[in-house]
């Protein structure tokens, strides 16, 4: 017999197993519970980065035949480089997405002017809600 401690679910129990030979069933073994050793408890808890709001929500603006911009997945602003009236060519990065912990540059489809931003800096989003519009 070989006496070993397993954690499951954070609940640690002393086992003890007894090996097979030449294809031979051992009888069952015992299980007793035993105590789950203590963890010390981190001094200081990591502070999370503050959420940045934007004094008032900036309402959706969707503009006829213009190039809307949507979030690919949920997600966090991380930047906003652009600002409405700059002019932007096809490839040029509008917006840092972090989602799952990765940055995300949010890039421009097509040539254009920006003629709405729906986002700002530490902002939220959804999939598919209207970021950037381009015309």
């Amino acid at each position: 017999m070989r006496k070993f401690i397993v954690t499951v679910n954070g609940k640690s129990y002393e086992v003890e197993i007894e090996e097979v030979k030449d294809g031979v069933t051992p009888r069952p073994s015992s299980v007793k519970p035993v105590e789950a050793p203590k963890l010390e408890e981190p001094k200081e808890s990591p502070k999370a980065a503050p959420k940045v709001e934007s004094s008032e929500p900036r309402p959706a603006v969707n503009i006829e035949g213009g190039t809307n911009i949507t979030a690919p997945m949920p997600g966090t602003i991380l930047d906003v480089n652009v600002k409405v009236g700059d002019t932007v060519k096809k490839g040029d990065v509008l917006l840092i997405l972090e989602a799952m912990k990765m940055e995300n540059e949010i890039m421009a489809p097509v040539d254009g002017k920006v003629v709405a931003v729906n986002v700002d800096k530490g902002v939220s989003v959804k999939p598919g809600e209207l970021m950037v519009v381009l015309k």
